[in-house]
């Protein structure tokens, strides 16, 4: 995923008590949506959601439960690699070895990149379904927004060549401004570059450290592959 805007739905909500409900002052939803593929028509479940808040202490509190009082925020994610209730074996899913060769072999050149981590953010993002598309609006193989693809010279985000040297551009200029570190750089590929710097470190949103470890996965079963 690109950018924060992508990554998650920040919305200020105040809790309300279940007594009497009235239709036109119900508390405003957003539903994510998800696939196998990374999209679907279905809507998604209150495992979805992260519902973030702040202690009386000062401290950050992520839970899948909304706090009894105050002011929280619900975080949504939507991202094949993101869904805190996977059941998928991520040791043993079939992976995409040989898909798009041209394209991947050819951004791994252009941008010093390994092929393995390329394939494996791929993987993360939408599974290889060169059409996805999420709600929020991110498109294709690595799942640009449009500001992220017109930023690196996207001009068809469903062009398989066009989103994968679009997104590993991207992914290079995130391991450009994190010195080389494969962690942080999927991490601000997920949820943003600004929070990864804001948190110093992979945020402590569930799906984003669900995310990298399933890149991280994804990865060295790609480079054992490429080795073999």
């Amino acid at each position: 995923m690109t950018l924060e805007a992508k990554t998650k739905y920040n919305i200020t909500l105040k809790p309300q008590r279940q007594q009497s409900i009235n239709p036109h002052s119900a508390k405003p939803k957003i539903i994510a949506r998800y696939s196998t593929q990374g999209t679907s028509k279905q809507l998604a479940s209150d495992k979805d959601k992260v519902y973030h808040y702040t202690k009386h202490d000062g401290g950050a509190v992520f839970s899948d439960r909304a706090p009894e009082g105050g002011e929280y925020q619900v975080l949504l994610f939507e991202c094949f690699a993101c869904r805190l209730d996977s059941n998928l074996d991520w040791h043993k899913i079939p992976l995409f070895a040989l898909d798009y060769s041209h394209s991947v072999a050819e951004a791994a050149k252009i941008y010093r990149l390994e092929p393995a981590l390329i394939r494996a953010v791929i993987h993360a993002e939408s599974a290889f379904d060169v059409h996805a598309r999420s709600k929020a609006g991110a498109m294709g193989l690595m799942q640009l927004m449009p500001t992220t693809a017109a930023d690196m010279g996207v001009t068809n985000a469903f062009n398989a060549q066009q989103n994968i040297l679009g997104g590993s551009r991207y992914l290079a200029q995130m391991l450009k401004q994190f010195n080389g570190d494969i962690e942080l750089a999927c991490a601000a590929y997920n949820a943003g570059p600004t929070t990864v710097t804001q948190y110093r470190g992979i945020p402590p949103y569930p799906e984003t450290q669900a995310y990298v470890k399933r890149v991280k996965i994804l990865l060295q079963r790609y480079r054992n592959v490429s080795a073999s």
